[in-house]
């Protein structure tokens, strides 16, 4: 690299050409995903977030715009990101350890009908993996949204929203907020009750 200047250029242009890939490969995922959130909330039923570090970031972002509002004022909506409650995430990794964090939460407040949103960089999360199959266990939706292989998580989702030419986690990440923002913006705008 010959200079800030042309390195920040470079990851300027890897960043767009990875996400105009990112949607040429899941916009129909997004689409999928936006009518489960919408087919949770029309039941009754809620949407649970987690995930770890820049991904608990977006857990936590999502879940604010289904509560509060994104672009559209609209009711608030069911979703909770299990990565906020200090006094859980620190009892049961003290008392269980850490890969039940998401799990343990998952079991107390999933039900068939709900949707869980499993996200990992790298797919191979084991925390987020036990939320997965705990969720799966009570008949909740699950869309796993992962970058690079997808790891383990790919295949364990209902709906797999993947970020394929992520070769790490900024990069991923910059995706995984652009899909968070979608599913929620086309959730609100074609979804949700009075629409199609």
């Amino acid at each position: 690299m010959s200079s800030p200047e042309s390195y920040l250029k470079e990851t300027f242009e890897e960043s767009m050409a990875l996400k105009r890939q990112f949607f040429d490969q899941n916009a129909a995922a997004l689409v999928e995903g936006a009518r489960a959130l919408a087919n949770a909330v029309h039941g009754g039923g809620k949407v649970l977030i987690c995930g770890n570090g820049g991904s608990a970031a977006d857990a936590q972002h999502m879940a604010a715009e289904m509560v509060g509002r994104m672009l559209i004022d609209r009711r608030p909506l069911p979703a909770i990101a299990l990565t906020t409650d200090s006094s859980n995430l620190t009892a049961i990794g003290n008392d269980f350890g850490y890969d039940v964090v998401f799990e343990k939460q998952v079991q107390a407040l999933a039900s068939k009908g709900d949707v869980l949103l499993a996200i990992s960089t790298s797919g191979n999360s084991k925390n987020v993996i036990l939320a997965v199959e705990a969720a799966k266990k009570v008949g909740a939706k699950v869309i796993t949204l992962t970058g690079g292989t997808g790891g383990k998580l790919k295949a364990m989702g209902d709906i797999s929203i993947n970020v394929a030419g992520g070769k790490n986690s900024s990069r991923i990440q910059e995706s995984h907020i652009f899909a968070v923002h979608s599913l929620v913006d086309l959730l609100d705008r074609f979804f949700l009750e009075g629409k199609t």
